[in-house]
């Protein structure tokens, strides 16, 4: 029986990471993997190909509706689907091969297959052919992500009825879409087929999209996707969902009241969240359970209930984010070497990839207001910025959250353009618990879109943004 430092269940960002981590520290790992290509939901069919597609038909969307503007003039424009595709399978395959090769000159033995307990110590590998294997580590950890939730009543089918898994792969560019469920994954594809002429629907049980994000972000992102043509249906339930071979029909009624509708519709995509995945785990055999949720209790260190299995990523409780696995699985394995790693979970940034993009950092409005701390607001529309003018990328904003008293940055919210990559900047100023005339005092490129982030701080600072 082949002996381990440290086996790792689970090959997506946490996982692998993790695992990189660990040989770098002097650890023999070995990763299992039930798929035949590492990287997991994120790299195969979750954020490289969302991100591929999303690049893919902005470009189009640009070139449709600007283009003209710019001076730029085209004919004959129109979406290649299957080049789109294809491109985007050979990003994921080239990214999934980056782990392969990151595996090999970490010196990390790969295992296809599903891995479950034998004891805390044995993992049994089932591959898709060939023989069972037994492996021992001194220490597990459990990395094996979540899938979509697909309630019954959805009658998810994988055909008319699909999730994001589904969507990714789809050959054909639907005439018409209802998306069930206004959070990051419903408008990211959302916005992928509305760009190439898809009519999209979107029905929300809540009264709000993004509703994890600032209220202010959620009310910009809203107003500019349906000006771009998404429809929306807010403190809206779906009672049941139907779909023969070339259609499907949701039934939709308005929170508190009985009357229903139908919305016919070419595919209906079900984005209401995802599910610890566990299954195959045999968790009973070394006694862990999992909570009401599906979630593998863990300690502040991840530890789980058996001292030398820990757990991260989406299995357990916080945001499910590939970035927060990532640092999980770091935290992990310095903390078995000895080291004293630190993560701060409220200065983990969320990301929406729309166009223009969503980016939070910190604590939003209504937390603050909820936890009553004394706080102060500094907003600045993109708009009113030169860069933005520049390249016809005018919509969204950046709200600034302050301390009354101490002037400290309690929470970073941006609508705009390069939001994702913009919101850094508050990270870092954040994690040294900078102020609000901090941020306002550093020197910023000119004209970038960061212009706006020291514009918004001025704002909160003492209410003198220079530029409105």
């Amino acid at each position: 029986m082949k002996q381990y430092d440290v086996i790792v269940i689970g090959s997506g960002p946490g996982g692998y990471v993790g695992a990189i981590r660990a040989a770098q520290l002097g650890k023999k790992v070995a990763i299992i993997e039930k798929y035949n290509t590492l990287g997991g939901t994120c790299l195969n069919v979750g954020c490289i190909p969302s991100k591929a597609l999303l690049d893919s038909t902005e470009h189009y969307h640009t070139a449709k509706e600007k283009f003209k503007t710019h001076g730029i003039q085209i004919s004959d424009l129109k979406v290649d689907l299957p080049q789109m595709m294809a491109r985007k399978q050979d990003v994921v395959d080239q990214t999934c091969k980056g782990i392969e090769f990151l595996m090999k000159k970490n010196k990390i033995d790969v295992y296809h297959g599903v891995g479950s307990f034998n004891s805390p110590h044995q993992i049994k590998i089932t591959p898709i052919s060939g023989d069972v294997e037994v492996i021992e580590g001194k220490d597990i950890i459990i990395a094996t992500g979540s899938k979509p939730l697909t309630p019954a009543v959805f009658n998810y089918d994988k055909n008319r009825v699909i999730t994001s898994t589904e969507a990714l792969s789809l050959t054909e560019i639907p005439k018409k879409m209802v998306i069930i469920g206004g959070g990051v994954i419903g408008l990211e594809l959302g916005s992928v087929f509305m760009r190439m002429g898809t009519e999209i629907e979107v029905v929300e049980f809540l009264d709000s999209i993004i509703p994890s994000m600032d209220l202010d972000c959620s009310k910009e992102l809203q107003r500019i996707l349906k000006k771009q043509g998404m429809l929306f249906h807010l403190g809206h339930s779906v009672t049941t969902v139907k779909a023969d071979k070339k259609k499907c029909t949701v039934e939709v009624k308005k929170n508190g009241q009985d009357d229903t509708f139908s919305i016919e519709a070419d595919y209906c995509l079900i984005a209401i969240g995802r599910k610890p995945y566990t299954e195959g785990l045999n968790l009973d055999a070394v006694g862990i359970k999992t909570d009401e949720k599906g979630r593998i209790p863990v300690n502040d260190h991840l530890q789980t209930t058996v001292p030398n299995i820990y757990a991260i990523g989406d299995v357990v409780q916080g945001a499910m984010l590939a970035h927060k696995a990532e640092e999980e699985g770091i935290y992990v394995t310095e903390y078995l070497t000895g080291q004293k790693p630190h993560i701060n979970y409220n200065l983990i940034p969320g990301v929406v990839y729309t166009w223009p993009e969503v980016s939070a950092v910190g604590h939003t409005e209504q937390e603050l207001k909820t936890q009553n701390i004394p706080y102060k607001v500094g907003k600045f529309p993109f708009k009113a910025l030169g860069r933005s003018r520049a390249s016809m990328d005018m919509e969204g904003m950046v709200k600034v959250l302050a301390h009354q008293e101490t002037d400290e940055l309690l929470g970073v919210h941006i609508v705009g353009p390069r939001a994702a990559d913009a919101i850094m900047e508050a990270v870092a100023l954040m994690e040294f618990r900078a102020s609000a005339e901090d941020m306002s005092r550093i020197s910023h490129p000119h004209p970038t879109y960061t212009e706006a982030l020291k514009e918004a701080a001025l704002a909160a600072t003492d209410n003198r943004p220079l530029h409105i």
